[in-house]
């Protein structure tokens, strides 16, 4: 078990996106979900470490693509193996802002069965996003029966 030093600090959880191009995806993502640059800090070479990025009340960062490090972007490794799901107040809108900025619907944002009104959307850089609103408080069961239902199976 590890010793703390320090007062206890809340588990935060906060994506790092490597992008062949920091300030570039920045400004993409100002544009597409209103993200506020709260910071950017890079080498005297010009290589971006961090931008730090707010979305409402969630938080992302952007590095740059450097193979020295091993950092790659989605690009360079074949595509994203991670999906970021983005709760928002109206995903049609966000889908329609993010494909305006150049994002590509890879699969299509509408009403799912599960009480959600969701789909897929990649963005320039090749990130996946999941951008998501609730349409129905479902109960886990009542989830499961749906699915079942809508998809076959258990």
């Amino acid at each position: 078990m590890a010793m703390s030093t320090g007062p206890m600090t809340p588990a935060q959880l906060v994506p790092r996106l490597v992008v062949p191009d920091p300030d570039g995806a920045a400004e993409f993502y100002r544009a597409a979900l209103g993200a506020e640059v709260l910071g950017r800090f890079c080498l005297p070479d010009g290589t971006v470490t961090n931008i730090d990025l707010a979305i409402g009340d969630a938080s992302l960062s952007l590095t740059s693509e450097v193979e020295r490090w091993g950092l790659h972007a989605p690009a360079t490794t074949g595509g994203s193996p991670v999906l970021l799901r983005l709760t928002v107040a109206d995903a049609l809108a966000v889908r329609d802002r993010m494909v305006a900025a150049g994002a590509e619907e890879v699969i299509a944002v509408e009403d799912r069965p599960y009480g959600r009104c969701e789909g897929r959307i990649r963005d320039p850089f090749g990130h996946l996003w999941i951008v998501s609103h609730l349409t129905e408080n479902l109960s886990a069961d009542e989830i499961r029966r749906r699915l079942a239902a809508a998809y076959g199976g258990g």
